[in-house]
């Protein structure tokens, strides 16, 4: 899945003005490289589809919390989704102002909670009673005043991955509709907390939009008999095509099903894999080539503690060569060097002949990369580099063994 910033260029991979190759005899690989201006180019395209709805953005940390990259998002104006009080805080050392960081998950505990109403975060998305209880406890303790959205759970099977699914009744996540609903007519209860929206997310990578009018139609029908209730949090979840086959809606699409539906409201939409996915590669080098089997195998220094959604999600990312070549591709399958069968990053890629010292790409690989990167195998996890125009730098270091026993104590 080549693009603008991500192409061929007289036989090599470029990212940007910079030549691929030429960055791997500098920084070595495995390595995460992330391309600023294609982040640019996708929080533009989103502003652009959900203009209309005049959406407030707030970048989802998980997919991708690289400081350098988060400072990059706040620079062009976008707030900020955390999951934990860890992300909360990396906003904060990004410059990001806590009022604009929405506080979401699941299993909230006491001290971040206490945590995110001491540094003023602006938005809790609460997930079940017993959190609303105890938020409003801690809010009084502390003379402060939170900020609510009730994370509805609509009942809803998202067409998606079973692992990112969460709008359904057999998830963890949020509360069912009559919940909600006793909630809001109890809301004087809670005198220190100021339950203002609702939150629904259904899952990512979505692939239908007629899901998520189903779960926005369920929110305003909650909110209805509430006027000053007018806030509607529509999580992420937007999807991104991996391979040329990946058929999913446009982010057109959502908007402008949900722009008639959403008049009068304020809406925020939590994104993140649809900022930095394809705006960032696994860069890898061929250490060996097999056959067995019938089957191609090319090993690389790439591998599942990199990148884990192959593993994980049974996710496919596209592996092209750095150096383009004129030979016949066959079907091959990249791995790593871990001891693991699920060690794979591409079970049916197309590519050339190769030899040891090829170096490959890894695509659309910017979101849930490295913020899933492990130490397993005692593997120090890799470096990231950003790309600007024909600059590039080292954002995060490569880890070294002697940081992996830092923390260890005799």
């Amino acid at each position: 899945m080549l693009h603008e910033s991500f192409h061929d260029r007289d036989g090599h991979l470029w990212v940007d003005g910079v030549r691929l190759d030429s960055l791997a005899d500098a920084v070595d690989t495995p390595a995460y490289v992330y391309s600023a201006a294609r982040v640019r180019a996708n929080v533009e395209r989103i502003q652009a589809a959900f203009a209309p709805l005049g959406a407030a953005l707030h970048y989802s940390l998980k997919a991708n919390a690289a400081l350098a990259l988060v400072r990059l998002l706040a620079e062009v104006g976008l707030g900020m989704d955390a999951v934990s009080a860890g992300e909360i805080y990396r906003a904060q050392q990004a410059g990001v102002d806590p009022a604009r960081i929405v506080f979401a998950g699941v299993g909230k505990t006491r001290d971040e909670l206490h945590y995110a109403l001491d540094a003023g975060v602006g938005w809790f998305n609460v997930e079940s009673a017993d959190e609303l209880r105890l938020l409003d406890h801690l809010a009084g303790e502390q003379n402060r005043r939170a900020m609510v959205a009730l994370r509805l759970n609509p009942g809803i099977q998202a067409q998606t991955h079973r692992h990112i699914a969460t709008g359904h009744f057999g998830a963890k996540f949020g509360l069912p509709p009559d919940t909600v609903a006793a909630l809001l007519a109890a809301r004087d209860q809670y005198p220190h907390l100021d339950i203002a929206g609702l939150h629904v997310h259904i899952g990512s990578q979505l692939g239908s939009v007629a899901e998520t009018v189903e779960a926005v139609r369920q929110a305003q029908a909650l909110a209805a008999p509430y006027p000053d209730l007018r806030t509607l949090n529509l999580g992420g979840g937007f999807p991104v095509r991996y391979t040329e086959a990946d058929d999913y809606p446009s982010l057109n699409a959502f908007a402008d099903a949900l722009a008639p539906l959403l008049r009068g409201w304020q809406v925020k939409i939590e994104p993140g894999r649809a900022i930095v996915a394809d705006a960032g590669l696994l860069l890898v080098t061929v250490l060996y080539v097999k056959e067995q089997g019938g089957a191609r195998f090319v090993i690389t220094d790439g591998s599942m503690t990199e990148l884990l959604r192959p593993a994980l999600y049974e996710a496919v990312h596209p592996v092209v060569p750095v150096r383009m070549s004129d030979d016949a591709a066959r079907p091959s399958i990249v791995v790593g060097p871990v001891c693991e069968s699920a060690d794979v990053l591409n079970r049916d890629a197309a590519l050339p002949p190769l030899a040891a010292g090829d170096r490959l790409a890894v695509l659309v690989a910017g979101a849930y990369g490295m913020v899933m990167a492990s130490n397993y195998n005692q593997r120090p996890r890799p470096p990231e580099v950003l790309v600007e125009g024909a600059q590039w730098r080292i954002i995060r270091r490569r880890e070294t063994w002697d940081d992996l026993l830092r923390l260890e104590v005799e």
